[in-house]
């Protein structure tokens, strides 16, 4: 077994210190043992000794073993009763969570998540003030609905491609994209696992509080106002400070992994790329045939669109070019631009038309090889039609140590075992290649995703009906969300085994075994004492200052453990704090739920560990952008809580 650090071995000295020196002020044995069960879930989660779900589920059992051998040992009642210990793994919250991972990834599944990508890639032009409010915005809204670290896994190969298109830095564009995310989660009760939790804390609080301080539960828009302001906080922060903050690498320095085409170039000396053109009515190139503009150009036509309802991707070589098409070609880029100045075509700077189409989730170059056997041995492309079969555009041929490009005659040439083919295609039609005895396919790192964009309307009808069942009714919040996750399923959006995997079962121990730590908490009487300490601490002081206390307490706590995990232990708090001092508790709590999305100044949180790798970031990069951003979070959050509340 690997030895501790050091550092984690006096840390692990001075939290035993530190409970110690509580402990002996602490009112009675119960509540003095459960400090002690906080001080190590802390020092669990801060130094990472074991993974945080492990921590959880091992706090958990310690919870149960103390509960029920305690009262032999001095305690006056089991700190958890037997019967409530694993209740949190069919609580509301957790149920809520499982269902709104599933609801997430049946819309993803539709394809349309990236159809809203494809429109940013259209729409956001070529400017870093365009782009940064373009990709934040639209991430901060889908994930007020879905966890924020799918949506910004979702945009990551967006920011890619656009970083590449742009020249822009994508340590310039995923940071704001990141933080975005975070930011949404505030939007509504659903979009962050703290607010989703919130309603079940407050139901747990009033079982042990005066019934004059009952507190009602949130609403699903409650916080919308607050959420909103973050937001729109976050993108004006980047917008305006964001050349001063955000790091700056060059494009030339960016990884020549972000480009499939990177690894062709060094391989077969092709420098192809895909460029849009639209076809004017003078220009020669309206009325020739696909055919007629492809071999004499050494260019490859892989998309054409004839009109706003004929849209083609690997055209058959016969399709007519009609006057104000919009052609999509492969080439080099010096054959390209030969060819639209000879036929006066209006050389598009950016992918429109079909930006959604030739996304690079959605198509790119694949390598595929002709096994001995194959029945295409001895024909060629023209022969078999291999665009129009296969939905394949050949580009290069290697044979023989040699590679042929564009113009060299490849489509003519017979083909032969061992022939190592170059190709345009779309991913699905790689993915039925893998299963076709003619081909072999090389490249294996490509998105599989089987997508089913027939089945878009009945993700939306059921992602309609949970907010129906939510605005309308009484319904409680799991059984609604449930409600469309599991008729997505039975509608074939998902398959149970895909609705298994888009559930994160870590994020799912991980709260199902805290949320008996927080009863605890408040049943043992340890949140009421130190509510108490921290009134007599601020004695005397405005409500608005104890808030702002536990504003920063819960800020802190966020950053060295999970927002979850500082949910539970601070709402019970926060609801005894608000009692003392004669404030609105519901409130106080919500403040809680809310300030522990504040996980921007270093990279502990999901979606800031998630970019941090792809954008080359460093600890210093977010405590610089990350540290203005926390006092923006603070002041707005506080602002707006005393406005709206």
């Amino acid at each position: 077994m690997k030895r501790p650090p050091m550092r984690t071995l006096i840390a692990a000295a001075l939290f035993i210190l530190i409970w110690l020196a509580v402990a002996g002020a602490a009112p009675t044995t119960s509540v003095a043992v459960v400090l002690g069960i906080l001080m190590l879930t802390v020092f669990l989660f801060a130094f990472e000794v074991v993974g945080v779900d492990v921590a959880a589920v091992s706090v958990l059992v310690l919870l149960g073993l103390i509960s029920h051998f305690g009262v032999k040992f001095g305690l006056a009642k089991p700190l958890v009763p037997m019967s409530e210990l694993f209740s949190g793994f069919s609580s509301n919250a957790v149920i809520s969570i499982i269902a709104v991972m599933i609801i997430g990834a049946g819309l993803d599944k539709t394809g349309l998540m990236g159809k809203v990508a494809g429109t940013i890639l259209k729409y956001a032009g070529r400017t870093e003030a365009r782009i940064i409010p373009a990709i934040s915005g639209t991430v901060g809204f889908i994930s007020s609905f879905m966890q924020n670290v799918g949506a910004a896994a979702l945009f990551l190969p967006v920011v890619s491609r656009i970083a590449a298109r742009t020249g822009l830095a994508m340590s310039r564009l995923l940071m704001p994209m990141g933080f975005c995310a975070i930011l949404g989660g505030t939007i509504t009760m659903v979009g962050s696992s703290p607010l989703i939790l919130l309603n079940d804390l407050i139901l747990a609080s009033n079982k042990a509080i005066p019934v004059e301080h009952q507190m009602q539960t949130w609403s699903l828009f409650a916080v919308t106002p607050i959420g909103l302001a973050l937001l729109s906080t976050g993108i004006i922060y980047f917008v305006v400070a964001g050349r001063f903050v955000l790091p700056g690498k060059a494009a030339s320095e960016m990884s020549s992994a972000t480009d499939a085409m990177d690894y062709y170039q060094q391989l077969y000396g092709l420098n192809y790329a895909v460029y849009e053109m639209f076809v004017p009515a003078e220009s020669p190139v309206a009325g020739k045939f696909i055919n007629d503009i492809e071999g004499p150009n050494r260019l490859r036509c892989i998309a054409i669109m004839r009109g706003s309802d004929d849209l083609r991707m690997g055209p058959a070589r016969d399709i007519e070019i009609k006057p104000g098409s919009v052609l999509g070609i492969l080439g080099a880029q010096e054959q390209v631009r030969a060819f639209v100045a000879a036929n006066g075509l209006a050389l598009r700077p950016e992918l429109e038309t079909f930006a959604e189409q030739l996304a690079p989730t959605k198509a790119g170059i694949a390598e595929v090889v002709i096994p001995p056997g194959s029945d295409l041995i001895g024909k060629s492309a023209r022969d078999v039609w291999m665009r129009k079969v296969y939905g394949i555009s050949m580009s290069a041929l290697h044979r023989g140590g040699k590679t042929l490009g564009l113009g060299e005659g490849i489509r003519d040439m017979p083909l032969q075992a061992g022939d190592a083919l170059v190709v345009h295609t779309s991913w699905d039609a790689l993915a039925r290649l893998e299963k076709n005895r003619n081909f072999v396919v090389v490249t294996t790192e490509y998105p599989h995703e089987e997508l089913r964009p027939h089945k878009v309307r009945a993700a939306l009808g059921f992602f309609a009906l949970t907010l129906g069942l939510i605005l309308l009714t009484d319904t409680r919040l799991s059984l609604a969300l449930m409600t469309g996750a599991i008729g997505m399923i039975l509608a074939g959006v998902l398959r149970i085994e895909e609705a298994y995997q888009a559930v994160s079962w870590k994020s799912v121990f991980l709260l199902a075994s805290l949320i008996p730590l927080g009863l605890a908490v408040e049943t043992s009487g340890t949140a009421a004492w130190i509510a108490q300490q921290t009134l007599a601490l601020l004695g005397g002081t405005p409500i608005w200052v104890v808030q702002l206390a536990i504003v920063i307490l819960a800020t802190c706590f966020t950053l060295v453990m999970s927002n979850v995990g500082a949910t539970v232990l601070l709402v019970p708090l926060a609801v005894n704090i608000a009692i003392g001092a004669g404030a609105n508790p519901a409130v106080f709590a919500l403040t809680v739920a809310l300030a522990t999305s504040n996980s921007f100044f270093l990279p502990t949180h999901q979606v800031n560990a998630l970019i941090m790798g792809p954008a080359g970031y460093r600890v210093a990069d977010f405590m610089r952008a990350g540290g203005i951003m926390t006092v923006l979070f603070i002041t707005v959050l506080m602002v707006m809580l005393n406005i709206v509340y």
